[in-house]
């Protein structure tokens, strides 16, 4: 069944689209009566708002758009990204504003869906993640003039406001504490080379290991429990292996820690480990991992709030969030001179 348009209720009550356009969105310019009559035909007719045109039209957004460059079933895997959509969904409900979700594993297909979607009228605005360095999305999207909040930065966000946290700062605390704990060689697992936040974490973590006199170490990965397991086993088997590692998210560090008890190694006796993000994941490890602990509902939560303030006209300002914490556990401990 087609979906009854303006142009349907105007030809049946007789009338101008412009009129029906003011009697359905209470705007001055008709008589009471057309009001109503126009109104009555509408729900005769089963006529619904198209919400993305109102939201054009008076500032409002109802959709939000987000792409995610990752693959699906890492994505699915992943804690970190569904604790900020979490948020994000939970601060637009309260406005009863929608969010679309598309998955891509292609930096230019992501534009496209950027181009589609504005073009058509799809969204009023999007969430960037995973920012890159010499980002092409940012000047794709400051030339749509498509509304766009990039979730990390501050660097690299062009004109685009951005919600971010300071991964420098904790990358810094928790080389700090294992070196307090003796440790002199430190390896890291980490996700993507490509992506902004991976590169801020690896220069964090060179600066400070060399400020302490720590060697450090970094392998790259694709944040999967496959990627971890492997690049945990070969730090394992090299000459001068680690006496701690430090994972760039929860699933690997969870693979890892089992790959290196399988392979014989005493967690934390022998290797300490250390997760980002804290998630349920940590405390289901055995045993429980340190981790990085950051709200991450709340980071998506932000965000949401800037994009919706963008779209509606607001200034809105770059956002840091609460420096993330180091939250101890069992996985880490005091190296001892017999596994330097």
């Amino acid at each position: 069944m087609k979906r009854p348009t303006i142009d349907d209720i105007a030809r049946r009550a007789g009338v101008s689209k412009g009129a029906v356009s003011f009697a359905l969105n209470g705007r001055p310019g008709v008589s009471s009566e057309t009001r109503r009559r126009v109104q009555a035909i509408a729900a005769e007719l089963g006529w619904q708002p198209n919400s993305l045109a109102r939201a054009l039209s008076d500032g409002r957004p109802d959709v939000l758009g987000l792409v995610v460059d990752r693959p699906a079933r890492t994505l699915g895997l992943e804690p970190f990204f569904m604790q900020l959509i979490s948020g994000i969904e939970a601060t637009l409900s309260e406005a009863s504003v929608g969010l679309l979700l598309q998955m891509t594993e292609d930096h230019e297909a992501e534009i496209a869906i950027y181009r589609k979607w504005w073009g058509q009228h799809r969204v009023a605005g999007v969430f960037v993640v995973d920012l890159r360095a010499a980002d092409a999305r940012i000047a794709a999207l400051e030339e749509l003039r498509l509304p766009a909040v990039v979730i990390g930065g501050p660097e690299g966000t062009g004109g685009l406001p951005a919600v971010w946290s300071d991964d420098a700062g904790a990358i810094a605390v928790v080389v700090e504490h294992l070196a307090e704990l003796g440790h002199r060689r430190i390896a890291r697992v980490a996700g993507p080379q490509e992506l902004r936040h991976t590169g801020v974490r690896t220069d964090a973590m060179s600066e400070t290991a060399a400020r302490l006199g720590v060697r450090c170490r970094t392998l790259y990965t694709d944040y999967s429990g496959e990627g971890g397991e492997r690049a945990t086993l070969a730090f394992l088997e090299a000459v001068g292996r680690p006496t701690a590692i430090v994972y760039d998210n929860d699933v690997m560090a969870v693979a890892g820690t089992a790959a290196a008890r399988e392979a014989g190694f005493a967690v934390p006796a022998e290797l300490s480990i250390v997760a980002w993000d804290d998630s349920a994941l940590c405390l289901l490890a055995r045993p429980h991992l340190t981790a990085v602990g950051r709200d991450i509902p709340a980071f998506g939560a932000q965000a949401a709030r800037s994009l919706l303030d963008l779209v509606q006209g607001r200034p809105v300002a770059d956002t840091q969030q609460a420096r993330p914490r180091l939250v101890l556990r069992d996985s880490t401990a005091t190296c001892h001179e017999s596994v330097q």
